[in-house]
């Protein structure tokens, strides 16, 4: 298990800056020689990010629970942090990434009706098997009702997926995540608590797809200059991450110690029903084996930074939990379930 986490924290980095480069290479050439050249795109930056990042994470969680009341100030800000990640991944978006519904609409709809499905309902009845408070329960439906994190694009990499299809996916789930998402909640959450739709929206439009769209703006008017500071994004992911995880953990530290196992848990079965469903609904819909591979990835990881600070703006610390735990635990089942398949030849690999 730990080759696998080790392994993927060797190329989460720089699989997402070039994976677009390193798909075409996969059809040219095979996955066999793709590595390689995405290999030789690690820059020293990206090397150290990749190390920093779980010292990060480890770390603020360990202040955190040290001295919570001087930390848990920071969630006041993560919704402007949020921002800066949502631009930070517009950045990363170009107009043949945007073409790709265009070119392909049948499972990039799979895909993301699947997410907005199977996810949101199953953390429905997950958190009314397992008891969880009102806070909790909040918590679970509101990680299943976010759209997909980019992280989900790395690990199709890793998996030999289909990329480009998986950066489609991400862009449409986060595009109309400012729809979805509110009706979600109000739907499966709204009967025991009060749900703030429209606010809500005006949140995820403000935080989600304003910086989403500005940041390919820019990419698109300025794209040289883009190119040069990619290394850097990631330490922005880092940063995110790590200020949450301060926050969340420094406010709502005693509940964490209590809840932690059962939502765990929840969070646990509800990532596992994501990777199955997602696999199943391509599969039965008559789509390739990297097809339901990347299906499966995109509906299992979802965006748990939002989850927390939707959280965090709108319900309570305790409610940002579920997402805190998904960001750490999505992370190693995707560094797993990508090593798997990577083992796992692809059917035209097989007869090749």
């Amino acid at each position: 298990m730990w080759r696998s986490v080790v392994w993927y924290a060797t190329c989460t980095i720089k699989a997402r800056l070039i994976c677009k480069g390193v798909d075409t290479v996969a059809k040219n050439t095979g996955a066999a020689g793709a590595r390689p050249a995405a290999q030789e795109g690690i820059s020293r930056l990206e090397r150290l990010s990749v190390s920093g990042f779980p010292i990060v994470v480890l770390a603020c969680a360990i202040v955190a629970l040290i001295i919570p009341d001087t930390v848990a100030p920071i969630t006041s800000i993560v919704p402007e942090l949020l921002m800066l990640v949502m631009f930070s991944m517009g950045l990363t978006l170009t107009l043949p990434d945007l073409a790709q519904v265009v070119r392909r609409p049948i499972p990039i709809f799979i895909g993301v009706v699947a997410q907005f499905v199977v996810m949101p309902v199953s953390a429905y009845f997950l958190a009314k098997a397992l008891g969880l408070n009102d806070a909790l329960t909040i918590g679970l439906i509101l990680l299943g009702s976010v759209p997909g994190g980019t992280a989900s694009n790395v690990m199709a990499y890793l998996a030999k997926g289909d990329v480009a299809l998986s950066v489609a996916m991400t862009s449409v789930s986060t595009l109309v995540s400012p729809i979805m998402t509110p009706l979600l909640m109000l739907w499966l959450a709204g009967e025991t608590t009060e749900i703030d739709g429209a606010g809500m929206t005006l949140s995820l439009a403000k935080t989600v797809l304003i910086p989403v769209l500005l940041g390919l703006g820019v990419r698109l008017v300025a794209g040289k200059l883009v190119d040069k500071v990619l290394p850097v994004l990631p330490w922005i992911a880092i940063f995110v991450i790590g200020s949450i995880v301060l926050g969340v953990v420094g406010k709502s530290a005693d509940k964490l110690l209590a809840v932690g196992l059962v939502v765990f848990v929840g969070v646990t079965i509800q990532n596992f029903l994501g990777f199955a469903g997602g696999f199943f609904a391509a599969k039965v819909t008559g789509h390739s084996e990297r097809h339901a591979r990347t299906t499966a990835i995109e509906v299992a990881t979802q965006n748990s930074a939002l989850a927390s600070s939707l959280a965090l703006e709108f319900f309570s610390p305790e409610a940002a939990i579920p997402g805190v735990l998904a960001a750490a635990w999505c992370n190693l089942t995707g560094a797993m379930f990508a090593a798997w398949m990577r083992k796992r030849p692809l059917p035209e690999e097989a007869t090749a």
